[in-house]
């Protein structure tokens, strides 16, 4: 099957992150807008919530340990939203600029805006950066600890596009590129050093393998043409072998996962809905994907992302939700207005 993109005939390959999209709220915009929305690859938008999931995951984490109140858990909530949107489009962008010259040789990526000449290098060059711009505006409203943890990433987001060249396994780098969010999500709170935290760390940990787990197989789209070219990736290293692997970042995500909860204390709430659903997804993930089918591949990596973060996030949500009832913890909720003060029978 083909679709109608920009004007031309593509397959259904190179909508695979391929620089295609099938249409739909993308053809609302202006046509010089489209490779760029192409470049920072919105549709669909699970590069951008790939970065958003491990910032609100460090967010809600620190809420839950340090009983932040409602409306200032949302509000960093929705500054990291914003931020992770920029940081998301600059990524994206510097990645594409970076690899253009790889890019045009490989099946699915060949029609990605840079390397079909839709945007020059200059161009993608100067919407990075003033991206990154952006990124960095929704850093100020923040503490500090929240900018020095940023800073990390930024080093790994520049150095990812290069690992594909000469490490072995990128899915590493970019492991700890966008899971490295949790730490900047919690700083955002105003939890200092959340990289000294256990129950900080190991979430951190779960997350990376996360990725590593699902870049892995989002890897395998590319396998015949990695080969060929020269390419690196842990689809690549492992060879036959990639689905022993994945079993075992599975596990070793699971058991992070647990350990998180035990330091921090959590509950039903968290057990019951964030590992339990992360273990029902990658799971399904692992034992079902065709690892030699990129449709397959594209499928559980562009949609059984969504299960898994939401059910990490969902977990996380619902422990803050049952800690902010118990007895002691009630001004957790009654900082959101006076309209839970009458609920309460205090009057106005």
């Amino acid at each position: 099957m083909s679709v109608k993109a920009n004007g031309g005939e593509r397959g259904t390959l190179s909508q695979q992150y391929g620089g295609v999209h099938a249409g739909g709220w993308v053809d609302l915009f202006p046509e010089s807008w489209i490779p760029f929305i192409q470049l920072s690859r919105l549709s669909p938008p699970a590069g951008l919530f790939l970065i958003y999931f491990p910032h609100f995951f460090g967010a809600i984490h620190a809420a839950n340990i340090h009983d932040i109140t409602i409306l200032e858990t949302a509000r960093i909530s929705l500054l990291l939203l914003g931020g992770s949107f920029f940081c998301n489009n600059a990524s994206h962008a510097w990645n594409d600029l970076m690899d253009a010259d790889i890019d045009a040789k490989i099946a699915r990526t060949h029609t990605r805006p840079i390397p079909r000449g839709a945007i020059s290098k200059r161009a993608a060059l100067l919407f990075a950066g003033s991206q990154a711009i952006g990124a960095a505006i929704f850093l100020f409203p923040l503490p500090l600890d929240a900018s020095i943890a940023a800073l990390y990433t930024i080093i790994g987001t520049i150095y990812y596009p290069f690992a594909k060249r000469h490490f072995p396994a990128p899915q590493l780098v970019l492991g700890f590129c966008l899971t490295w969010g949790i730490m900047v999500g919690s700083a955002a709170t105003g939890f200092s050093a959340p990289w000294a935290d256990p129950s900080t760390i190991f979430l951190f940990v779960a997350s990376a393998l996360w990725v590593v787990i699902y870049d892995t197989i989002y890897a395998h789209q590319d396998l015949a043409d990695d080969l060929k070219i020269g390419v690196k990736s842990t689809a690549v290293m492992l060879g036959g072998n990639s689905r022993p692997a994945l079993w075992l970042l599975f596990a070793g995500m699971t058991a992070s996962l647990v350990t998180s909860g035990r330091y921090g204390e959590f509950g039903f709430a968290y057990y019951a809905i964030s590992v339990g659903g992360a273990i029902l997804s990658i799971g399904a993930m692992v034992a079902k994907v065709d690892l030699k089918d990129p449709a397959s591949c594209w499928a559980w990596f562009s949609q059984g992302f969504w299960v898994t973060g939401a059910a990490i996030a969902s977990g996380l949500v619902g422990e803050y939700t049952v800690r902010g009832v118990q007895p002691g913890l009630i001004g957790r909720l009654t900082d959101i207005g006076p309209f839970i003060q009458v609920i309460a029978g205090k009057g106005w």
